[in-house]
């Protein structure tokens, strides 16, 4: 008799774990492109020898132009600002993960101070 009701907790036990919900696993956190967008250009200034600059330029709609500095108000949101062609003070205002820029590391001329991209990171949000 043990082994029949045996039998009968393990179907039933079968039964209950087939018609259950199975438990969704936690979702792994996303990836914070602003940090990771900062920390990349940062990184590669902070490469650069006496007589190099990195030219970052930013490629879309309202045409071409040279970074000048990546500000972010939230790590979502990033304002890119600098000098198009005309050198005129040109601002985009976009979400990060739309942001298509080119970085490149170019040669001083000699005389000249070499630029430096300004980065500003959000104040009031904390790195994730």
């Amino acid at each position: 008799m043990a082994l029949a009701d045996l039998t009968k907790q393990l179907a039933q036990q079968a039964i209950l774990s087939a018609t259950e919900k199975p438990e969704k696993p936690a979702a792994a956190p996303a990836e914070n492109l602003g940090n990771i967008v900062l920390g990349q250009i940062h990184a590669m200034q902070k490469a650069l020898k006496e007589d190099e600059e990195l030219a970052v330029w930013y490629e879309g709609g309202s045409g071409k132009f040279r970074v000048m500095e990546v500000y972010f108000p939230s790590w979502r949101l990033a304002v890119l600002s600098g000098l198009d062609a005309e050198r005129a003070l040109t601002r985009v205002i976009a979400p990060v993960e739309t942001l298509q820029i080119v970085a490149k590391v170019v040669k001083v001329t000699p005389g000249n101070k070499p630029a430096r991209v300004g980065l500003v990171a959000p104040k009031s949000e904390a790195k994730p």
